[in-house]
């Protein structure tokens, strides 16, 4: 079995070099499994460079945290039916966990806000909701969630909204993978601490994991399934 992780793409030389640790730190949990690197758009080796020297079978996850374009309708168009297609990685708990970290002494602020990349979406915008939910039980306090571009709030209109309510130290949580165009942009909406990325976290490598594994036993029950209808019909 290939677990094909697909990368959004950046022009930015740290976030590649991120993306490649991170999955260095995968094939460290999972010996024995073929991980290989590819990317929907910008970056090299493109999706279906990748594929094209994947053994099979092969599984692609998305390294997207939630419901967007590429998830829902680019990668599955683009690797066929022969490829199963696992679901983004977020949201989830152990991201939530790993968002708690790199914010650091920064949870303490007045206020926190999850900052993600953006989406036109409904689904997208939903998991940015979610995770944002996620963080907050994890803290133990609200966290409302702003984005960079796309559809939905604006973060830097929140980070506004929250000194107008009198939040004098405000921290955002950089719901991102990497370094990169998006991050810049959660830099420059106006908080006074903004966390670094994701990056290369434990939590982050496992939840790749776990969505490839969700998706092989997807496939496994349509087996059973399909061999009892075949059953069924024979017998």
């Amino acid at each position: 079995m290939t677990l094909l992780a697909v990368g959004h793409g950046t022009r930015d030389p740290a976030g590649v070099a991120v993306i490649r640790a991170l999955l260095d730190r995968v094939r460290a949990l999972r010996p024995g499994l073929t991980v290989i690197e590819s990317y929907a758009e910008i970056t090299a080796p493109s999706l279906e460079d990748a594929l094209a020297v994947c053994p099979g079978p092969v599984v692609a996850v998305p390294l997207m945290l939630g419901r967007g374009y590429h998830a829902l309708v680019d990668i599955p168009g683009r690797v066929g039916p022969d490829v199963t297609v696992a679901r983004p990685l977020g949201p989830h708990p152990l991201l939530a966990g790993a968002l708690t970290d790199r914010l650091g002494t920064g949870r303490y602020a007045d206020a926190v806000v999850l900052g993600a990349a953006g989406t036109s979406s409904p689904q997208g915008l939903a998991d940015a909701a979610s995770a944002a939910h996620l963080l907050g039980r994890r803290l133990r306090r609200p966290v409302p969630y702003g984005l960079a571009a796309g559809a939905g709030p604006e973060l830097s209109e929140v980070v506004r909204g929250l000194r107008a309510q009198g939040a004098r130290r405000i921290a955002v949580a950089s719901y991102l993978l990497a370094p990169g165009h998006f991050h810049d942009r959660l830099a420059a909406a106006g908080a006074d601490v903004v966390a670094p990325p994701l990056g290369v976290h434990d939590a982050l490598a496992r939840v790749v994991l776990r969505r490839y594994d969700e998706a092989m036993a997807a496939v496994a029950a349509e087996a059973r399934s399909r061999d009892r209808e075949t059953l069924g019909r024979t017998g």
